[in-house]
């Protein structure tokens, strides 16, 4: 039924497991649990953040391109504690707190060896749809996990806000790739949680003046809150500034030409937000005669460690972007809050109750 029974027949138990099966189709399934490879680690599960993706996954039964064609485990924001390991792992500890990067990159395509692998062309992207089969999720009650792939937890750090360092690596992997933001003036259009995040991370790495913008009032009260100078509600007022640096973190394709407009000549533009799949209309005259640096951004990779630091540091980002929190047992209702914008910015999963 799932990628990790196709791959494996030794399955010594069962645990519990949140299965997407079609659109609106979330069952809370019995999944297998092998025992772990030479390099595999047992990791009893603790938190988990519902992401955008899994709601595409719940709400039309696909992100993009990624089209289900057989049941899933959600989850890829995910954090818990190791509780058995293979033979050839060394470095961690049973009893050890770690966050899990979802990715499990090849290593050995044009994009991983010179050194982007988060674009590889054979990615293994926990609670993704993308390959077939399948790669199930983190949404359960214990998996089984490649060593690589755990990070222990800095000191100061618990799991529940140790499960934000996947959607907190998102958007240090976009400053990334605007450069150096010091002492730059930066919209962020859009204030998901990806778009707070962006907030916050711009904050910390002294981002002149931050102007957040969004359509609905609480997320821009979660925006302020993170480090925004200036928050604006676009259904009811204008923003009239041009910017150094504009995230675009809607992913709504008629977001873009107003992006656009608010990136001050000879500025920049990064694409955040994904859109939906087929042609967009972009404006491109506008990117040309204002000479504007058009740059994508997608997933990341090393930033891992850098997130898991700054939640350790700045423990407020999470207690602020977290507005709700369920035990797994109760998804049908986290599930139906999560996409609520006037009342909830990241919803929690507790993988344990």
């Amino acid at each position: 039924m799932y990628s990790e029974a196709s791959n494996r027949e030794t399955a010594s138990s069962l645990t519990e497991a949140l299965v997407i099966h079609a659109p609106h189709d979330l069952r809370l399934d019995p999944a297998p649990l092998p025992q772990p490879g030479p390099d595999e680690v047992r990791v009893d599960m603790a938190w988990g953040g519902i992401c955008g993706s899994d709601l595409h996954y719940f709400a039309h039964g696909g992100v993009g391109a990624s089209v289900l064609h057989a049941p899933m485990v959600l989850g890829h924001e995910v954090s818990g504690t190791v509780s058995a390991m293979g033979r050839d792992v060394t470095d961690l500890a049973v009893g050890q707190a770690v966050a899990i990067h979802p990715a499990r990159p090849c290593g050995h395509c044009p994009e991983c060896t010179r050194g982007r692998r988060n674009l590889c062309r054979n990615m293994q992207f926990l609670g993704s749809a993308a390959r077939d089969p399948h790669t199930d999720g983190g949404f359960r009650r214990a998996m089984i996990v490649r060593a690589t792939q755990l990070h222990p937890l800095p000191p100061g750090l618990d799991l529940r806000r140790a499960c934000l360092a996947e959607p907190l690596s998102v958007a240090l992997h976009a400053i990334a790739r605007a450069g150096d933001v010091r002492g730059r003036s930066v919209m962020v259009q859009g204030s998901g949680p990806i778009g707070l995040l962006l907030v916050a991370g711009l904050a910390h790495h002294g981002a002149e003046r931050i102007v957040a913008t969004d359509l609905e009032g609480f997320p821009l009260q979660c925006a302020d809150r993170l480090g925004a100078d200036a928050c604006y509600n676009t259904r009811h007022a204008t923003v009239e500034e041009e910017f150094d640096i504009v995230f675009e973190a809607t992913g709504v394709p008629a977001a873009l030409p107003g992006a656009i407009t608010h990136t001050r000549r000879g500025g920049m533009l990064v694409q955040v937000g994904m859109f939906p799949p087929g042609d967009v209309a972009v404006p491109v005259a506008q990117i040309i005669s204002r000479e504007l640096d058009f740059r994508g951004t997608f997933r990341f990779d090393t930033e891992f460690d850098a997130a898991l630091a700054l939640l350790a540091e700045r423990p407020e980002i999470a207690d602020i972007l977290v507005t709700q929190q369920f035990p797994m047992r109760d998804f049908a209702t986290a599930f139906a809050i999560a996409p609520d914008r006037r009342q909830a910015a990241k919803v929690l999963l507790s993988l344990s109750a």
